[in-house]
């Protein structure tokens, strides 16, 4: 393949506005995906378990196939498969010392059973490879509605644990001695965590899903230690790479996935090389 060729399957402008309005569902759902993973992300990083999101996001995919195997709304099968992750690793993990064991028994499972209900699926590859890797016209009425839910569900449920939430994540020892019932709030993160990676998987795909929850908050903690900053700045970190994805894939002959996780990689670049420079003034200061 050329250059001019690599350059025009990446990137190819050609009737851009004819085009644009068959992902307006897609940016929408985008939108309000960039405000679901850049809330909960901050406690993903908190509670350092970003090794669980790629467990949960395992076994959403194998529910997404199954659904797509039977028939079913593939955004519904995902969910039930995201929640069921989240209520295993919420009541199992929070009475085990290695949480990352069972994460790393489920994440096989999952993946097995995702790859057996793709393999007996007859229908269009298309339809295999976006559980995988996303697509860009895959949302329409039916499930922008429903995400819209899911989106609004995991937002209100932020917004009703977050201060005990936060002092739990910050230090659970105190917490605990405060008599804050870390176990059930545990669980219910890990609900709402679960149905924030459903809905990751419906625009990016199940294997790249750690770049809306992980990395903009990542990327935002790096330059900022204010908890409102770092939520405000999380939440314009990861809108800026699934729209923009979204608008950069809409040009292109690829999936979303590479345009979401080069924006979302650049930004957090950006960012620590913005934290690097700071700590180099800092010491010269002090020195």
């Amino acid at each position: 393949m050329s250059p001019n060729d690599l350059w025009s399957t990446i990137f190819s402008f050609e009737n851009y506005a004819e085009l644009l309005p068959l992902v307006q569902n897609s940016i929408i759902a985008g939108a309000l995906l960039g405000l679901v993973g850049g809330m909960i992300g901050v406690f993903v990083m908190m509670r350092d378990m970003a090794f669980a999101v790629h467990g949960i996001a395992e076994l959403s995919f194998a529910g997404a196939a199954f659904a797509l195997l039977i028939g079913a709304n593939v955004v519904g099968g995902s969910i039930i498969g995201a929640v069921l992750a989240s209520l295993v690793l919420g009541l199992m993990g929070a009475r085990a010392k290695d949480r990352n064991s069972i994460i790393g028994v489920l994440m096989p499972f999952g993946l097995g059973l995702g790859i057996l209900f793709l393999a007996l699926y007859e229908g269009r590859s298309a339809n295999k490879f976006g559980l995988l890797t996303g697509q860009i016209v895959a949302v329409d009425t039916v499930q922008l509605g429903l995400l819209a839910g899911c989106g609004a569900v995991v937002i209100a449920g932020l917004l009703v644990i977050w201060r005990p939430l936060t002092f739990v994540s910050v230090d659970p020892a105190i917490a605990a001695s405060r008599g804050v019932p870390a176990g059930w709030l545990s669980v219910a993160f890990m609900v709402l965590l679960g149905l924030a990676v459903a809905l990751s998987i419906q625009i990016v795909g199940a294997l790249l899903v750690l770049s809306l929850l992980i990395t903009p908050a990542a990327a935002a903690l790096a330059v900022t230690a204010r908890p409102g900053l770092t939520v405000a700045l999380s939440v314009v970190f990861a809108t800026v790479s699934v729209v923009g994805g979204i608008l950069l894939a809409l040009a292109g002959r690829l999936p979303i996935s590479p345009y979401v996780t080069t924006l979302s990689f650049l930004i957090y670049a950006v960012c620590r090389v913005i934290a690097w420079r700071r700590t180099r003034v800092r010491r010269r200061v002090v020195a």
